[in-house]
């Protein structure tokens, strides 16, 4: 993962660590090495399970508990997106 990222694997155990913040750059980029949308990543349904398996073969289930700050940041992000779009259809409407 680390690899695909373009970041040193010591960086990405730190993402993984919640150590470093994610931005929604680098959700979009960790969706798209997965082949999914950046959504589907971080949503907040707690019933979402991630599977990983160790070089040892074991495996390991990790829920997608997001902190708090990340979703009020999805969710700003959102309102953003939202105030925009209702602007650039004011400013078609106008013309």
């Amino acid at each position: 993962m680390a690899h695909k990222l373009n970041i040193s694997q010591r960086a990405y155990s730190k993402l993984e660590r919640e150590e470093i913040k994610l931005d929604w750059k680098k959700i979009s980029e960790i969706a798209q090495v997965l082949e999914i949308d950046p959504i589907d990543l971080v949503s907040f349904d707690d019933s979402l399970i991630f599977n990983n398996c160790t070089q040892s073969g074991k495996f390991k289930n990790f829920y997608n508990n997001f902190p708090e700050e990340l979703k009020k940041l999805y969710e700003s992000r959102i309102e953003e997106l939202k105030n925009e779009i209702q602007f650039l259809r004011k400013m078609l409407d106008d013309k």
